[in-house]
């Protein structure tokens, strides 16, 4: 029982990830400045600004339902903290491991999303339920994507866990490439999961102030930034075990360090993005989404297929 709570509230639970959330949001802000050729902020700017808004009063508007307004943060924290108990990080596999585990944390990474939505349009706040209309509308764009390049390497390695993913990719490395082109559909889902340029569009500060985010202050409004610092470390370890599973037979340090490296340079991969790319509009992200990115997700799915079938004979 011990056991079970340190691994669900301290490593590599909640307190690991929030931790490691606010060095990569450093990382990210850090990356982007110096890109930018500004100096940027401190290391210790993220816990500066959770602390600060965690100090504030809530301030819950009148109109709306108290109990899911206060409530929505508390289930995208849990929900992203969740999905991380299933994602390898120094062994293949994780106590809780199961056949079927990857469509979990897929379900568990579509909630905080939700929760953004409910609490949005629920606040009453025209920005708030634009921003939610937009978050939910976005939400269709990617997700179908995302799945068709989590899925198709799972295809490949005839295993529906992330665990027996990982190893399959240890036996057969070079497999592994038969997945570059859902690395890069996965890549790009990911940006739109996490609402970063080019698809910051629900929490477009220059149209709608804050989005879904407009009427929340004080501890609900820094959770749910938390949840979203915390979803892009999850969003980050899932594509590196799904599609660079290597180092974990290493154990120990050497491959939690893997691990570090692995996630902080996706992070940095999502740093180059939102400096290089402008936002989009909605209408031209749902187009770019699935004109696009859906069509070439669903050619990884092919190509798992028929990579399968040559290795079966």
């Amino acid at each position: 029982m011990a056991g079970d709570l340190f691994y669900i509230l301290v490593f590599p639970g909640f307190l690991f990830l929030a931790v490691f959330a606010l060095i990569a949001d450093y990382i990210d802000r850090k990356l982007h400045a110096k890109l930018q050729n500004r100096i940027g902020p401190p290391w210790y700017q993220p816990l500066a600004d959770l602390i600060k808004l965690a100090a504030k009063e809530d301030l819950i508007p009148r109109q709306v339902d108290p109990w899911l307004f206060k409530l929505a943060p508390v289930f995208a924290v849990t929900a992203v903290v969740t999905a991380a108990l299933y994602i390898p990080i120094w062994r293949h596999g994780t106590p809780m491991s199961f056949n079927g585990d990857v469509i979990v944390v897929l379900y568990l990474l579509t909630i905080p999303t939700l929760t953004f939505f409910l609490g949005g349009w629920y606040s009453r706040s025209v920005y708030s339920m634009i921003g939610a209309a937009r978050s939910i509308m976005q939400l269709f764009a990617y997700e179908i994507p995302l799945f068709l390049s989590i899925l198709a390497p799972a295809l490949l390695a005839d295993s529906w866990s992330l665990g027996g993913m990982t190893l399959f990719y240890a036996h057969h490395p070079w497999y592994a490439l038969f997945n570059a082109v859902g690395l890069f559909t996965a890549l790009i889902s990911l940006l739109g999961k996490l609402e970063r340029v080019p698809f910051d569009i629900p929490e477009a500060e220059t149209e709608i102030v804050a989005g879904s985010f407009t009427e929340y202050s004080g501890r609900l409004l820094a959770m749910f930034r938390l949840a979203l610092s915390i979803e892009m470390i999850v969003g980050a370890a899932l594509i590196a075990a799904v599609f660079l599973p290597f180092g974990l037979n290493l154990g120990g340090p050497a491959a939690f360090g893997l691990y570090l490296v692995k996630v902080l340079g996706i992070v940095a991969v999502i740093a180059l993005a939102r400096t290089v790319f402008a936002r989009l509009r909605i209408d031209q992200m749902i187009n770019f989404c699935w004109q696009f990115v859906a069509p070439v997700a669903f050619l990884q799915v092919i190509i798992d297929l028929v990579a399968k079938g040559v290795i079966a004979r």
